[in-house]
Order: C-alpha cells, then sequence, then structure tokens
C-alpha cells in the first residue's frame, strides 16, 4: 500500500504555527477544544435537545465556561439517510444562535455545505466554516475565499451523507483521503485563500468501516505536517463496534481515541496539552467536563484520561499539529449497524447498537 504523501505543492509549504479564524489566530502550541452544538431535530446525540436558541446559546456559553475554545454549531443533520435540509431552513435555524453568540470571545464555526449558508454566517460573524463535502464546488471556494475565516475541509466518500455509508470501498482508504485532502488544500490555496486559514479533516465515519475508521491514524502524521488536522471520533458507532458500549457509555474510548490521534502526529506537531503541541479537541453540548475553569486547566485534563473519566462527557483530542474533538453531542455517527464501522459522530441517528 502506498503511504500517504502531501503533494509537492503542499509539502513545500510548513505547517503554520497559527491557525487563522478570522479575527482570532489561534495558538496550535497546546491542543484546543471545540464544542459541537447541534441545532437540529436528528443528531444522534442531541437531537432536539438546543433547538431553542435560548437553551442553544445557553449550552454555547456553559461549554465556554468548561474550557472549549471553539463553538461548532450545525443546523443540518449528516447522519445517513437524514432529510437534507434547504440553505434557507438551516438558516432560520442558525440566525438568531448566531447573533447572540457572534460577539463572544472564542470563535464561532458553522458546519454547512451550502455556500448561501457560508456567506450568509460569515456576514453575520462567524469564524471558521466547516464544510462535510470539503469545498468540492466553485460556489463554496468562491463564498469563503475573499474572507479570513478559518476553514475546515473535510473528506465524505460520494457526494450526500445520504449515500455515503451504503457500501464503503477504498484499495487504499489512507492515501485516497490523503490525496483528497491535498487537492482540496490545493483548490483553496488557488481560489486565494491563505494557507494559514486551512484545517484538514480526514471524516472518521463519512464513509468508512471501522477497518477504514482506524486506519486513518496512519495518515495524520503526513497530513498535520502540512495543516492542523481534526481528529473527530467521540462517542461514535466505530467506539461502539469495539467496546460494544451505547452511546452514553463511550468516555472512555473516546479519551483513548483522541489521545491516540496526538500519538499518531510527529513530536513537533503533536497536540498533546503536556506536550506543549498544537492540536484542537471537541467536546459536545451537555457533556462537557464540568469544574474547568480555564482552558489550561481543561487542557492538562485531556492530557490525564482518568482525570477526564469523572466529571466528563466525551473529549476527543488531536495530536500536535491537530485538530481534535470533545463531543456533547455531535452529529456524525456514520458507523451503520453490521458495519463495524463508520463514521463515529452519529450513533443515535444511526441507530447504534
Amino acid at each position: 500500500m502506498s503511504s500517504p504523501t502531501p503533494s509537492d505543492s503542499a509539502a513545500s509549504t510548513a505547517r503554520p504555527a497559527l491557525w487563522q479564524c478570522g479575527r482570532f489566530r489561534l495558538s496550535l502550541e497546546r491542543p484546543l477544544v471545540m464544542g459541537i452544538l447541534n441545532i437540529t431535530d436528528d443528531s444522534f446525540s442531541d437531537g432536539g435537545r438546543h433547538r431553542d436558541p435560548t437553551v442553544a446559546v445557553a449550552a454555547a456559553r456553559r461549554m465556554i465556561e468548561e474550557g472549549a475554545d471553539i463553538i461548532d454549531i450545525g443546523a443540518e443533520s449528516t447522519r445517513p439517510g437524514a432529510r437534507a435540509v434547504p440553505p434557507d431552513e438551516e438558516w432560520a435555524r442558525l440566525a438568531p444562535v448566531v447573533e447572540a453568540l457572534a460577539g463572544l470571545d472564542v470563535p464561532l464555526s458553522i458546519d454547512t455545505r451550502h455556500p448561501g449558508t457560508m456567506a450568509r454566517v460569515i456576514a453575520a460573524g462567524a469564524s471558521i466554516i466547516n464544510d462535510i463535502s470539503g469545498f468540492r464546488t466553485p460556489e463554496a471556494r468562491a463564498a469563503v475565499a475573499g474572507s479570513e475565516v478559518g476553514l475546515v475541509t473535510m473528506h465524505m466518500l460520494g457526494d450526500s451523507p445520504a449515500t455515503m455509508q451504503a457500501n464503503p470501498v477504498y484499495a487504499d482508504v489512507v492515501a485516497e483521503v490523503g490525496h483528497f485532502l491535498m487537492d482540496s488544500r490545493q483548490a483553496l490555496l488557488d481560489a486565494g485563500v491563505a494557507p494559514e486559514r486551512i484545517c484538514l479533516d480526514p471524516g472518521f465515519g463519512f464513509g468508512k468501516t471501522l477497518a477504514h475508521n482506524l486506519a486513518l491514524y496512519r495518515g495524520i502524521p503526513a497530513w498535520a505536517s502540512v495543516a492542523p488536522v481534526l481528529v473527530g471520533v467521540s462517542r461514535k458507532s466505530m467506539l461502539g463496534a469495539i467496546t460494544g458500549q451505547p452511546v452514553d457509555r463511550r468516555l472512555p474510548a473516546s479519551l483513548a481515541a483522541a489521545l491516540a490521534g496526538g500519538d499518531a502526529q510527529p513530536p513537533a506537531l503533536m497536540g498533546r496539552p503536556r506536550a506543549g503541541g498544537p492540536g484542537v479537541a471537541q467536546q459536545e453540548a451537555g457533556r462537557a467536563p464540568t469544574g474547568v475553569g480555564e482552558r489550561q486547566r481543561r487542557s492538562d485534563r485531556l492530557a490525564q484520561p482518568h482525570a477526564v473519566a469523572h466529571g466528563a462527557r466525551g473529549p476527543q483530542h488531536c495530536g500536535r499539529g491537530g485538530t481534535h474533538h470533545v463531543d456533547h453531542d455531535e452529529d456524525h455517527d456514520h458507523s451503520g449497524p453490521g458495519q463495524h464501522g463508520g463514521r463515529a459522530r452519529r450513533d443515535e441517528d444511526q441507530g447504534d447498537p
């Protein structure tokens, strides 16, 4: 099997020391925590809990108090078979929440694949656009190129969450995902996006079996040499397939998977807090560690799984040079029953065993 190596153009550019996200310049000297807030009806972990804007805003503020460095909001479920949400409906869900949170002292990330929504949330004050389709279309790249927001470009098999998990097949998943990420990054650069704005996400569970998901860890070192890498595995069904545990009992597995993502990255790029490397973690709304008032204390706990296990719900941590999730209600478990894998963000949406 071929090794996942960045393209020549990508390899010629060292990974930036900072992640540019609008008015924020995020240091990658330690792991960052991304709090996940789903304002959907059918997300796998928290569907319907935060559809009321008042409840959603309160949940986001709570995550910030508990140590989240970034708040990521999704208004469209991307689980297999989920109903597509039209851009106007997506914006109607997002608008009151974005308006209430855009002025906070942490970046606001919006999970959307619709160019029209991207333009609207950027104008409303969002600092990051997180696109599960990897900015594949010229319209998506045009919507973000003229701004300074951070961009998370993710690999998903196929064109739609509705079909991605039907029969995921790769000749070499690490190489193919790596090529997609490097090509996506290059397309953004060609559109005028500065390299320090780009973060890569291999898309755990988005059109992948358990074996595929586990293999992706091998690609992290090469990808992290080019850009921060977002590793989102918290509470996903891949962990349920390994442990046999339901979504609400996957904290230990989530911690182990997050730390493995950190260990997979080169020492100079690792995101382990105690090693001082860059990274980003995710945390789900309503499942954040409790009693952690400042971000550095939060990072210290991520380095000690036994400490997080008491009073935390679902931290995910990325290695040096990467981005990690600590899911609270992440909407992306795509490992279907009987598949032994898939994207680990949509456990409940997928009817997780």
